[in-house]
């Protein structure tokens, strides 16, 4: 008998114990980068700590094994001998499903390009960093996340490309280069002309820029502002490498006839 009145009392001091934990905000905006160890086949991983927060928990953060600071941005942080991976982004965009499939699509693809044999002994990095923006009212207006991402596989030139998200925070859906503009619009034939005209004043002394050479795809990354549509073209997407990474904007205005 005094051993199961024993083992009654052990219980209920654990369940209490339990009932006491809670997760709190980490302390700091600032990001952290220190604790757990992944494996890769280039040697030992270090990556940020999980974070702390019940929000980061459901977040794409958390799935990266990155770190939340109190302003609400996830910082991760990975390095082996062979490379070094950084991200920042915010847990608040409202489809963190997407943002965890960009960049875990990012990470995976660099990480195959540098560890595919052989393995040159130079520095590799991915650096991923992001920018928000937002149009109309706060609950029923547009949220835009653009990450720019710096990749340097380890050869003379490095590389900067963009992924984009956009979501509608009115009908709580995401907003692709296909809803944003009115079916049976040709956004094309319309943006061309325009893009073109902006990157020979951005580029005055860049060769002859060309005909768009891709389509559609050269607009899929961008973002809305209460003024304008920004498209933001990878590294040599359309004007030459050399020129670097280009934001364009148009304004609402001369996009009204198509935007939807």
């Amino acid at each position: 008998m005094k051993t199961r009145h024993l083992v009654i009392a052990v219980a209920v001091i654990l369940a209490a114990a339990a009932c006491d934990s809670s997760s709190k905000p980490a302390a700091s905006s600032e990001a952290v980068t220190t604790p757990p160890t992944t494996s890769t086949s280039s040697g030992a991983a270090t990556t940020s700590a999980s974070p702390t927060t019940t929000a980061a928990a459901s977040s794409a953060c958390s799935e990266l094994k990155g770190k939340v600071g109190e302003a609400g941005l996830c910082t991760v942080h990975t390095e082996t001998p062979n490379y070094t991976i950084d991200m920042s982004f915010p847990v608040a965009y409202p489809d963190q499903r997407a943002v965890s499939d960009v960049l875990t699509g990012q990470r995976d693809k660099f990480i195959e390009t540098v560890e595919e044999p052989p393995v040159r002994d130079v520095p590799k990095a991915l650096d991923i960093k992001s920018q928000t923006f937002r149009s109309g009212a706060p609950d029923s207006g547009t949220e835009s996340l653009v990450f720019e991402e710096y990749i340097n596989f380890g050869g003379a030139h490095p590389v900067t490309n963009y992924d984009a998200l956009n979501f509608d925070l009115g009908k709580k859906a995401p907003i692709t280069f296909e809803t944003l503009f009115k079916q049976g619009s040709d956004p094309v034939a319309v943006l061309d002309p325009l893009v073109k005209a902006e990157l020979r004043k951005a580029l005055p002394g860049a060769p002859a820029i060309g005909d768009n050479p891709v389509g559609a795809d050269m607009y899929k990354n961008f973002a809305l502002t209460d003024d304008a549509v920004l498209f933001f073209l990878s590294q040599g997407q359309w004007a030459l490498s050399a020129a670097g990474a280009q934001t364009i904007s148009i304004p609402r205005t001369e996009l009204a006839s198509i935007l939807a």
